[in-house]
């Protein structure tokens, strides 16, 4: 056999086979080219935990509101406060802005243990007898004093005496603040006793009622006394206790 031939006819074949090879591949990659890819989808992430809200404690409906006038005082405010904590009430303390400066520890501690301070004037002065600069100074100078302590200005303004005229309701609305009196009086002020003290708040309450006692301005060993028995009977009628903001 001629070499040459053979290596020639070989040659014809491996031309053949890469040419075959050759048409393979382009049509491989023509298909492709044709045929889009499918687009990825990325796995969305799994979805964070709802936050779970405490729901507020619900005020009571059938509630009175506890309010104590003229402290803050060094012998009194502090067993009116150990006694509230003991029956899980809550008061408002109108307080005077001179007793606030002699005693700013003790209205940190009421705001601290969940009561509300607002403003009884700076020296307990019968609104309705002041001119109006006097008017100002005076809620201005407690409303300083008690912001000092509770990080806060006072939006109830309680008048001395329960003193109101139309000039103090407009000097008090033209300062911002909410003018708050009361519905019922213990008249502890008077010292007529711990029996009466119990039994003028018992007598007259209703759901709603504002109650008017004192921790400061004199002795008031008596409301101490009669707070116990007053708390115990308000929560076994099933009072709640609110406290005022304005």
């Amino acid at each position: 056999m001629d070499v040459r031939l053979t290596r020639a006819g070989n040659r014809a074949v491996g031309l053949a086979v890469m040419m075959l090879v050759s048409a393979v591949i382009g049509s491989v990659v023509v298909a492709a080219a044709k045929s889009p890819a499918k687009p990825v989808t990325p796995t969305p992430p799994a979805a964070a935990p709802a936050a779970v809200t405490p729901s507020p404690t619900p005020l009571p409906t059938k509630y009175v509101v506890l309010t104590f006038d003229d402290g803050p005082d060094a012998e009194y405010t502090p067993k009116v406060l150990d006694i509230l904590a003991l029956y899980g009430a809550k008061a408002t303390f109108f307080e005077v802005g001179q007793n606030v400066r002699k005693h700013p520890e003790l209205t940190k501690q009421l705001h601290a243990a969940g009561h509300s301070v607002q403003n009884h004037t700076w020296d307990h002065s019968d609104l309705r007898k002041l001119t109006a600069a006097r008017f100002q100074q005076e809620v201005r100078l407690t409303d300083q004093a008690i912001r000092a302590q509770i990080g806060s200005t006072p939006g109830c303004l309680r008048p001395p005496y329960g003193g109101v005229n139309p000039a103090v309701r407009q000097r008090a609305r033209q300062l911002g603040k909410d003018l708050v009196v009361w519905t019922v009086d213990s008249r502890d002020w008077t010292k007529p006793g711990t029996a009466a003290i119990v039994q003028r708040v018992l007598k007259n309450v209703h759901s709603g009622s504002v109650i008017l006692m004192h921790d400061g301005g004199g002795n008031r060993s008596q409301t101490v006394a009669a707070l116990p028995t007053i708390l115990k009977a308000l929560k076994a009628q099933g009072y709640g206790f609110r406290t005022l903001t304005c």
